[in-house]
């Protein structure tokens, strides 16, 4: 895809017309030398968590970390890290980051134009003979996405001692186990304490981002400014009901799973969207069907819930209407139900100084970034609870995302960058 088709015409003139530090022609050549890892189709990557795929991102990252000046291992949660020492290590780190792993049918730019990015900008300090007072991290932090174990930023949520009991005996489709997908990967689950960061240890965490959502791309900005991380709610519903014969069950008398989570996903819809203009969205995305047979009523279905919104009280509100839909409808369909909670985040909101450095860097570049919230989560959310935050977002076309057609230009993700050195600087300054 050729970028000028891309509406970036006025990213590439600021490149060439503004003093920028960062190499554009590095960071491109290293998204197209990762875009291999895990490639799908002409566009597409699946580079799942914990694999061999994940482990070859990591090794090709690592050696542009070391090239950067940096010291990279992977610790026993599955993260990457990159350090860069300060003059004094014993300050708090300036930490910075995404993840590398992808969607099983993902693209080329989320989570890696954050890790890609922030070695970049290391190495643009240590070209620019910056020696920093702290130390840097970047991090590519393990599983993300949260697909293949169904619940994710367990790398982000690893380091701050936050995870929950049970999860490391969540297994993926094939029977696997995190905790044997880890131990495969190289980790010690039982030196997770050797991994886990000490209250107060890290400054702030910074995290550039493509937009995933059209905003950026229809008011065309190549960059804005993160105001905050809408809270996800993940639940599981489980439904059970009677197999029988669909020859013979007379409809009256059937108690069919299937048919009363098809009802309950259209509530979720109905109830997400029952005021227009709000940001709320609820999704349901997977559904497994036992006994799976065209002849047999659905004993059991079994389905994901995605709801978020940057408003807490209206999205407990759906929330507590979508558990009372759910008592109706299964009461109708003479089932019963288990609703299991995966994921439970409060709106977290980026700090305003973070902020005011980050439009200030993208005025000096002459960008007219606008500010806006992230309606997907991130590794930043985790990182919110021990640290302040920010977060720089790149416009990608048409705002598709967790999609092989994904596409953000290398000029938009070079300004990206450039904002984020020198967010950077100013942070080592303070």
């Amino acid at each position: 895809m050729n970028c000028h088709d891309y509406k970036a015409v006025n990213s590439i003139y600021l490149l060439k017309n503004l003093q920028v530090k960062i190499n554009a022609t590095r960071l491109q050549e290293h998204f197209e030398a990762m875009s291999l890892i895990g490639k799908i189709g002409d566009t597409g990557t699946c580079r799942p968590t914990l694999t061999v795929l994940e482990k070859q991102g990591f090794e090709l990252a690592a050696s542009w970390m070391k090239e950067a000046g940096m010291k990279a291992h992977i610790d026993n949660f599955g993260n990457l890290i990159g350090r860069l020492e300060g003059k004094d290590p014993t300050l708090p780190v300036l930490m910075m980051g995404s993840h590398l792993d992808s969607q099983p049918y993902g693209g080329r730019f989320d989570g890696v134009a954050g890790v890609l990015c922030a070695i970049e900008v290391v190495k643009t300090l240590i070209e620019q003979g910056i020696v920093p007072q702290r130390s840097i991290e970047v991090i590519s932090f393990a599983d993300e996405e949260g697909w293949r174990f169904t619940k994710g930023l367990f790398g982000s949520r690893g380091i701050l001692g936050k995870l929950e009991p049970g999860e490391l005996e969540r297994t993926d489709k094939d029977g696997i186990t995190r905790k044997q997908a880890l131990i495969d990967f190289g980790c010690d689950p039982a030196k997770f304490k050797e991994s886990e960061y000490k209250p107060g240890s890290i400054f702030c965490f910074l995290e550039l981002h493509i937009e995933q959502g059209p905003i950026l791309d229809i008011g065309k900005k190549p960059v804005g400014v993160v105001s905050g991380i809408s809270g996800p709610l993940w639940l599981t519903v489980k439904l059970k009901g009677m197999a029988g014969h669909t020859g013979s069950v007379p409809m009256p008398l059937r108690k069919d799973a299937l048919l009363g989570a098809a009802e309950i996903i259209v509530a979720v819809n109905e109830i997400a969207t029952q005021v227009p203009g709000n940001p709320t969205v609820g999704t349901v995305a997977t559904i497994n069907v036992f006994p799976a047979s065209r002849n047999i009523i659905a004993e059991e279905a079994v389905f994901t819930v995605d709801l978020r919104d940057i408003d807490l009280d209206r999205r407990n509100r759906y929330e507590k209407q979508l558990r009372e839909r759910i008592e109706l409808i299964t009461q109708k369909h003479k089932l019963s139900y288990e609703i299991s909670e995966d994921t439970n985040s409060e709106p977290r909101y980026c700090a305003d100084w973070i902020k005011e450095i980050i439009h200030d860097e993208c005025k000096a570049l002459n960008l007219d970034a606008p500010e806006l919230m992230s309606g997907p989560f991130h590794d930043a959310l985790a990182l919110s609870y021990a640290c302040d935050y920010g977060m720089i977002f790149v416009r990608c076309k048409e705002g598709i995302s967790h999609n092989p057609l994904e596409y953000a230009s290398y000029e938009d993700l070079a300004l990206g960058a450039e904002v984020l050195y020198g967010t950077v600087l100013k942070i080592l300054a303070r």
